[in-house]
């Protein structure tokens, strides 16, 4: 194969997480078609747009799906969900299905029972753990391989091309994992937020004054809260492990009140002890890329001062 894949329809792909792919794909060499109900922008160096639901194809998405490749799934999950059994009896027998659904517990088995029926076909399931407007570089992609083969790897082998770290995991595994590492992260970073709305503080005192790690806590949230709502609300709400999440996030604010309002100084440092041991032999170097963090973010607000 060369390397490409073929002929690509991605399904959505005017969105970022498809525009991303589909960006990508095209300069891999690939003939990208996109299937959208909104029009992409200028951009997109792509052999084809064509208007359409791929949860409800008409003739001209049912034509390109049947000469596909593969078929990319960036779409919100009841539409994943209903195009993958649409799409199972017009697929080639030997193409590609991907989807890049955020939680994995649901179109996992979807999938699984799609290639149960359309023997021939291939299923992966993938979430680029980033924001697209960051590229693939140097960032996680996990993937669940529901039905391998040799477009699969091709795929697989392209994010890696692009820069990528394609990791692989179980659905269940994907879910529990991304429950900590997203749900949680940005639970924290709201709950920072509406914490702060309640502070009678102004936030260009703030921003005169703040230290770098509070100046980072801000950074965090300004970008979810200038986010698209419906790509974090997928994320606390589909996933059926966040729940457990936000309620140990409350619990550790509890316990941090329960320690400094009625403990000692003792007790706050054996709390902090065992926090540090979280990370056994990760410590030190989570705490360099702090400080290399902190260090980069003062030197942009210095050089932004000089301006």
């Amino acid at each position: 194969m060369n390397g490409t894949i073929g002929r690509v329809v991605i399904a959505g792909g005017a969105g970022a997480v498809g525009s991303l792919f589909a960006e990508r794909l095209a300069e891999s060499g690939n003939d990208v078609v996109i299937v959208d109900r909104t029009v992409p922008g200028p951009t997109h160096r792509v052999s084809r747009f064509v208007r359409g639901d791929i949860s409800d194809p008409g003739a001209e998405v049912a034509d390109v799906v049947r000469t596909a490749d593969a078929v990319l799934l960036s779409v919100p999950e009841p539409v994943a969900l209903v195009a993958i059994g649409r799409l199972v009896g017009t697929l080639r027998p030997d193409a590609l299905i991907v989807d890049t659904l955020s939680v994995k517990s649901t179109v996992v088995p979807t999938l699984r029972a799609a290639t149960t029926i359309a023997r021939g076909v291939e299923a992966l399931s993938l979430n680029p753990m980033f924001a697209p407007a960051l590229g693939f570089a140097g960032h996680p992609v996990a993937s669940v391989i529901v039905r391998d083969g040799r477009r699969s790897r091709a795929l697989r082998d392209l994010i890696e091309q692009w820069g990528a770290r394609v990791v692989p995991v179980t659905a269940d595994q994907h879910d529990r994992v991304s429950a900590a590492s997203q749900a949680l992260t940005h639970a924290a970073v709201i709950a920072f937020g509406a914490a702060l709305t309640e502070l009678d503080v102004d936030i260009t005192d703030l921003d005169r004054i703040a230290p770098p790690p509070h100046r980072a806590l801000l950074a965090l949230l300004a970008r979810i809260a200038s986010g698209a709502p419906e790509v974090y609300w997928d994320v606390q709400a589909a996933n059926p492990y966040a729940p457990a999440a936000r309620r140990a996030l409350s619990r550790g604010a509890s316990q941090l009140a329960g320690v400094v309002d009625d403990g000692t100084a003792a007790e706050f440092g054996d709390l902090l002890d065992r926090l540090s041991g979280f990370f056994g032999p990760l410590r030190a170097t989570y705490r360099e890329r702090s400080a290399q963090a902190l260090r980069a973010m003062t030197t942009d607000l210095t050089k932004e001062n000089m301006k």
